[in-house]
């Protein structure tokens, strides 16, 4: 029988499991040291910019409204909070993206237990930076148009109010596309069609990338999650497409 299809949640909490197993650590301390010298860097910065930040955002109320800024205040803390974190999941994703891909492979190796997969060698390692880069870049492509509008969209009087929810429906679907790309990108699927699979799934897809947007939000956590995320979205790439081929199978026979 195969294993049954997990929720978001579930896939996450797999995935820590398989990236803390022995046979993977090494695929994860090198991308978790370089994440953590970037961690560090951008907290720094943050902290002494963040009010600054803030108060760029805050509209200019009329004295009136001046009691507003104690409800609104909080508000686009939170805002400055999510633009910080895109800053910095965005960041270690594109110096992470080979090491990523070469995780997601050896995580689908355990989970399958056949290994279709060229060997572990540096030159490997080296092999996959053009193209997992290039996906990252695509990536890219994708998310700022939509994050320039949001941006935009934050310092509009009044329309601005629904500003970081927005922010945080955006970010849940990109952590989908973005950890799932990884394992569809080693099966060599197109991003239109990567994209469209996730659509299909949307609810699922939506699952898993509001619990790992939501571990990824606490620090030093999230450092170690990146990794897992990676597990957790090969996980359930297999088991999604896993279910997709019994399901075939069953009207087939039907």
């Amino acid at each position: 029988m195969p294993a049954p299809v997990l929720s978001g949640p579930q896939y996450l909490r797999e995935g820590l499991k398989l990236v803390l197993s022995p046979g993977l650590r090494m695929f994860v301390l090198l991308p978790l040291a370089i994440n953590l010298v970037l961690f560090v860097g951008l907290i720094y910065f943050a902290g002494h910019q963040f009010s600054l930040w803030v108060d760029a955002l805050m509209p200019t109320l009329p004295g009136w409204l001046s009691f507003l800024s104690y409800i609104l205040w909080p508000l686009f803390v939170v805002l400055v909070v999510l633009m910080v974190f895109f800053t910095f999941t965005m960041l270690a994703n594109i110096i992470a993206a080979p090491f990523n891909g070469f995780l997601a492979e050896k995580v689908e190796v355990v989970i399958r237990g056949t290994d279709d997969f060229p060997a572990f060698s540096w030159g490997e390692l080296v092999a996959m930076v053009p193209r997992t880069l290039a996906r990252e870049m695509r990536k890219l492509d994708y998310f700022l148009p939509r994050a320039i509008g949001l941006f935009i969209l934050s310092f509009i009087p009044v329309v601005n109010l629904i500003a970081a929810p927005l922010w945080l429906l955006f970010g849940v679907w990109m952590m989908a596309i973005q950890y799932i790309d990884y394992p569809a990108d080693n099966h060599k699927l197109g991003w239109n069609e990567m994209l469209a699979w996730l659509r299909q799934k949307r609810w699922q897809s939506m699952s898993f990338g509001g619990i790992v947007y939501l571990v990824l939000l606490v620090p030093v956590v999230n450092l170690l999650m990146m990794p897992a995320a990676v597990a957790g979205a090969t996980l359930f790439w297999v088991r999604e497409q896993g279910a997709e081929a019994m399901a075939r199978q069953s009207v087939a026979k039907s």
